[in-house]
This record gives structure tokens, C-alpha cells and sequence, in this order.
């Protein structure tokens, strides 16, 4: 049973006055009317870090109530960082049974009305608690990560300080996205150290901001060809190589194999770069390009918008944002309007007729792999 997406909606990332429900429902507004507010029967929604004035937030309810989709079912998820994956995945799922015709997707954050010290003990929630009591943070075993890619392949930081200035030159062209201006990379180099060799511009930052999708069964623009999911130890000192992510290995050849096309075939990708230096692990292990050669492609251009596989032409979450349960659906999102020919200001310089999107949670324990089509399977 064929499965595509109608319609997308995302307001603007960034440093938000409003709650956690006023976002959502921005989104999902968009995306609704992007539909003509055709009936919806499954409402999908997911945030990690969904707190209200008392605590956890009652999100289903309280956005079925704000959207007046009552009559509808619902599903809340939760997978850190992937979130948003996760919440395109069930949804899809869920309409390939054919008990449902159409869902609506929501995936949101709240996250500048908190200190930097609280977003990062409750991010800390995706690690493993071993690590974490040895002080272990994310931006520190991303620091780990990136001095094992960088001697492995003999490489220096400039190529994460490269991955930073790609991102938000991306990024300028995308009106959702937090970051509007470029910048080059001496401000990169010369941005405050965070955890050796990373700087403060290469980790995403903090924003607030949602993104939903209308899914829909039957064939469409942004037909979905094929989908998958994979896991890995969340302790890092469990794993046998550091500079590539099984996860994402497990869940690209699922959904390979689930979309019958295989890397050749993918004209745009959408990579979950939390911290800049991971673009060029993604890309490897969705097989983008060789092992130890993703610095390469982005010194040749490949990865612009008018390169040989255009990477991340919204900004991706080092320029977009990174509210971090949208961010994963934010992706799909974008992927999705490059088939529909309505990215806009960010759209690839040839049509695509094949996208990928992948979605992280964590430092890579559970990531996960969605492929488009602009024609059904």
C-alpha cells in the first residue's frame, strides 16, 4: 500500500516567545491547510522534552483539542533526537494497515525558556547512565567521536569548521530557519571551544520550533518508497569503531531494500549533522560517498545545490536549528518539498526524483532512514 505526503508545515526555528502548544499548532495548521483541512483520523505526535507548568506536558489531548481532531486517534512517541523520525515512521505504519486514510504528524520542542545547564542534563537523558555519572555530556562524546574521525583519516578540525560554514550558508536561504546569516570559517575557528576539538559553532543550538506533515495513503509527489530503523550500544566504550554509526548502516539498508534503489539513486539527502563533523559519518554510512571521503566531496561541491547529491539544502541542524524532536521530522519535511518542487529560495538546482532523510537520536544509538520518491514504487 502506497503512503506520500500532501502537505508540510514549520514555522520559524529559533528563540520563540510562544509555548510548546502554540508552536505545534502552527505547524500543524500549515500543514492542515496545505490539505484543504481534509478529514483527519490519526494524530502523531512527539517532543522529548515536553514540560508544562506542572511538568510533563499532556500533548496529545491538548493539540487534539487546539486542532479540533477529537474524532481522531493518536500515537505519542518519544526516541530523543529522532523523534520526528519516529513519528513519520508510526504514522506511515499505521496507514500501510489501512485503518487509517490520513495522519497528521507534529513533531515540536520548547527549549530557550530553559538554562543551557538544565537542556543539557535533560539531553543527557539519551546517554547512557554509566557515562553520564563519569561526566559524560553530548557534546563531549561527540568530541570523542570527531578526534577518532579525524585521525583515523588524517584530517584537521577546518574540515568541521567547512561542514559549519555549508550549513549556514544553506541556511540563509531558508526563511524557517534559526540561522540567517553566513558565516566563514576563521568566525568558526575562532568561536569559543566546547569540547576540544569542537567549537560552539559546530554543535546545533538550542530553539524552539515544530514541523508537521499531512500523510496520506496513495501516490503522491513524495510517495514514501521505503523506511527503516537501527540501534546500537548507547555506551560508546561497548561500540568497535567509533567513526562510523551502525545504526544508520542497519537502518539505510532497510530502507534500501524496503524502496528497491540503493544510494546512485538518492538526488538529495538530509543528514542529521547535530555537530558538524557527523555530515561527513552520515554520509558515508548511507553509502553518499566512500568511507573517509566526505570531507573530499564537500571540498569538490558535491553536496551544494547544484552538486552531484546536494546535502542538506535547508541549512540541515546546524543552520536550521535544533528543537530537538522536530528536527528529525524537519528533515523528512524538507525533503519532501524538493519533490513537490516547493522548497523555494532552498531548492536543489535540478528536480529530485529520489530523496533520504535520516534522523539520529542520541550520539547514534537509534537513527533512522526514510526514502521519497517523487513517483510511486
Amino acid at each position: 500500500m502506497s503512503v506520500h505526503v500532501a502537505s508540510v508545515g514549520m514555522g520559524k526555528y529559533g528563540k520563540r516567545p510562544e509555548g510548546l502548544i502554540d508552536l505545534a499548532a502552527e505547524a500543524a495548521t500549515s500543514a492542515l491547510e496545505g490539505v484543504g483541512r481534509r478529514p483527519i483520523d490519526l494524530l502523531v505526535a512527539g517532543s522529548m522534552l515536553a514540560h508544562g507548568a506542572h511538568g510533563q506536558e499532556a500533548l496529545l489531548p491538548r493539540l487534539a483539542a487546539r486542532l479540533g481532531l477529537e474524532a481522531a486517534s493518536g500515537l505519542r512517541v518519544d526516541s530523543a533526537s529522532g523523534t520526528g523520525g519516529m513519528a513519520f515512521h508510526a504514522a506511515v505504519l499505521a496507514l500501510e494497515t489501512g485503518r487509517f486514510e490520513r495522519a497528521l504528524v507534529i513533531a515540536t520542542e520548547k527549549m530557550t525558556d530553559r538554562t543551557t545547564a538544565t537542556n543539557t542534563k535533560e539531553l543527557a537523558a539519551s546517554l547512557d547512565a554509566s557515562e553520564v555519572a563519569a561526566g559524560a555530556t553530548m557534546p563531549g562524546l561527540a568530541a570523542i567521536v570527531t578526534q577518532r574521525y579525524l585521525q583515523r583519516f588524517g584530517r584537521t578540525s577546518e574540515i568541521c569548521d567547512a561542514a559549519t560554514v555549508h550549513a549556514r550558508a544553506m541556511s540563509v536561504d531558508n526563511p524557517a530557519a534559526h540561522f540567517q546569516k553566513a558565516v566563514t570559517a576563521d568566525e568558526v575557528a575562532r568561536s569559543r571551544m566546547v569540547s576540544s576539538p569542537l567549537r560552539l559553532l559546530h554543535c546545533s543550538a538550542i530553539s524552539d520550533g515544530a514541523t508537521a506533515a499531512v500523510v496520506e495513503r496513495g501516490v503522491g509527489p513524495a510517495t514514501v518508497l521505503g523506511i527503516g530503523q537501527g540501534f546500537e550500544s548507547v555506551r560508546l566504550v561497548d561500540r568497535d569503531d567509533l567513526t562510523t554509526f551502525g545504526a544508520t548502516r542497519t537502518a539505510a539498508k532497510r530502507a534500501y531494500q524496503n524502496a528497491k534503489v540503493g544510494p546512485h539513486d538518492v538526488n538529495v539527502a538530509e543528514v542529521h549533522d547535530a555537530f558538524s563533523p557527523f555530515v561527513y559519518i552520515h554520509m558515508e554510512d548511507l553509502g553518499l560517498c566512500e568511507v573517509g571521503e566526505g570531507p573530499t566531496a564537500f571540498e569538490r561541491g558535491d553536496v551544494r545545490r547544484d552538486g552531484r547529491i546536494p546535502v542538506n539544502p535547508s541549512g540541515g541542524v546546524i543552520g536550521r536549528g535544533h528543537p530537538v524532536a522536530a528536527s528529525g521530522l524537519a528533515e523528512i519535511a524538507e525533503v519532501a518539498l524538493q519533490l513537490r518542487g516547493e522548497a523555494g529560495a532552498h531548492a536543489i538546482a535540478r528536480p529530485p526524483k529520489v530523496g533520504l532523510a535520516q534522523a539520529m537520536s542520541g550520539i547514534a544509538s537509534h537513527n533512522f532512514v526514510t526514502i521519497l520518491g517523487r513517483e510511486g514504487p
